[in-house]
């Protein structure tokens, strides 16, 4: 890797995550391990503060994203509900309308970790559930230990899931079984989830699992900054779009951002590594 300033990067603090960046590589850990990372108000803004500056960050090549302690995540904090219901009317339009405005954010706030250009790599172990399903289906890859498990939770709570899930797990591991899994509530178990097409890999605990996504990670971060950014753009925009819409945009934008000098690079450099700048 290559950079323009090779002067250590300070990553912003957080209440509830853990951040660092580390040769290229961005990791975001829920830290709140004592409430099985459960998502309290501050979580969800602060994920969204993290992943926009990941994205702007010109030293972060690839991100992942993971919990501390036992569990990934357990899901929305349910102390903090009351802080996203309105209570400044007893106008029921405009506490629909405020909630409504409440939703939105909560949805804008998870959709930053997809429109983070940079690669996203979910790695779960124990509890992933409600929210932290939102969380990891807007990452690119998803990985999980032995002992982890996934639970759209929000059919048991009389809620329609309403930040992401409903909306992109489909995509993931197809209709009928997106389905089952957000109708029933049922637990989905890691071996399940990797047949289903949720996780890539399941590794036999955490550790192993942390070490495996990082060596991932790092190879992802010794390839084309440039080409990495825009093959996750073309993946996600063809993912809502035609086949010929997706052959278009990639054709513009490989007419505008295709480097020759690092395409090159990267034919000649067969002894070693090449070195592409951020």
């Amino acid at each position: 890797m290559s950079s323009a300033d090779n002067s250590p990067v300070e990553c912003p603090s957080f209440e509830t995550l853990s951040l660092s960046l580390e040769d290229g590589i961005a990791t975001v850990s829920l830290n709140n391990p004592d409430k099985a990372n459960a998502m309290s108000a501050a979580m969800w803004r602060e994920l969204q503060q993290c992943f926009e500056w990941v994205d702007s960050e010109p030293g972060a090549r690839v991100a992942i994203l993971n919990g501390e302690g036992k569990h990934f995540c357990a899901g929305i904090d349910i102390t903090a509900m009351a802080d996203f219901i309105p209570r400044h009317t007893k106008d029921q339009q405009r506490i629909n309308e405020q909630l409504r405005l409440n939703i939105k954010r909560l949805q804008g706030n998870l959709t930053a970790i997809e429109r983070c250009r940079k690669p996203v790599l979910a790695a779960v172990q124990g509890a992933c559930i409600g929210g932290g399903v939102d969380m990891i289906c807007c990452a690119d890859m998803r990985y999980a230990s032995r002992d982890a498990y996934f639970t759209i939770k929000e059919i048991d709570l009389a809620l329609t899931a309403d930040v992401g899930t409903l909306q992109r797990l489909p995509h993931l591991i197809g209709r009928g079984q997106a389905n089952e899994l957000a109708l029933t509530g049922r637990r989905c178990e890691a071996d399940e989830a990797q047949q289903l097409g949720l996780v890539n890999r399941v590794y036999d605990d955490s550790a192993q699992m942390l070490e495996e996504v990082r060596k991932l990670a790092a190879g992802i971060a010794a390839k084309s900054p440039l080409a990495i950014r825009g093959t996750k753009e073309m993946l996600l925009y063809s993912r809502d779009h035609s086949v010929e819409d997706g052959l278009n945009y990639v054709a513009t934008w490989n007419s505008a951002m295709l480097h020759q000098q690092e395409m090159f690079k990267a034919a000649m450099s067969k002894a070693q590594t090449p070195e592409f700048e951020d």
